[in-house]
């Protein structure tokens, strides 16, 4: 095994995602909504297996933002006029993280609303 290739592989993968949380809004969104669930996991009181799926789903978000992000670049590389297939390349990639995000919000409400209504009720 090559430790030095597999070495610059974890840093070209961490430029990717500092390149992503400079230049895509969608991703710094995701930062601060994650920040935000963190410290209301904090506040609520997760048992070990909720904090699994809360991390799960965050990250999961940040991967298919990635995603997204790469299939836009390389969409606009390979098509940089409008194309209608290039269009909907794009649309479905950013289409994939709304259904993401959708399911992230579901989950967090079966996780968070039981526990906030003993709290509030």
């Amino acid at each position: 095994m090559n430790f030095h290739k597999f070495g610059k592989s974890f840093v070209y993968a961490t430029q990717g995602v500092i390149h992503a949380i400079k230049t895509e809004q969608n991703f710094r969104l995701h930062l601060l909504a994650a920040g935000i669930v963190f410290i209301a996991s904090l506040l609520t009181g997760l048992s070990k297996w909720e904090w699994v799926i809360v991390v799960m789903l965050i990250f999961g978000m940040f991967m298919i933002e990635l995603v997204n992000t790469s299939v836009e670049r390389i969409v606009d590389l390979a098509s940089p006029d409008f194309h209608p297939l290039a269009k909907q390349a794009k649309d479905l990639a950013a289409g994939a993280c709304l259904v993401y995000a959708l399911c992230t919000v579901i989950v967090g409400l079966i996780i968070f609303i039981p526990k906030w209504s003993v709290i509030l009720f």
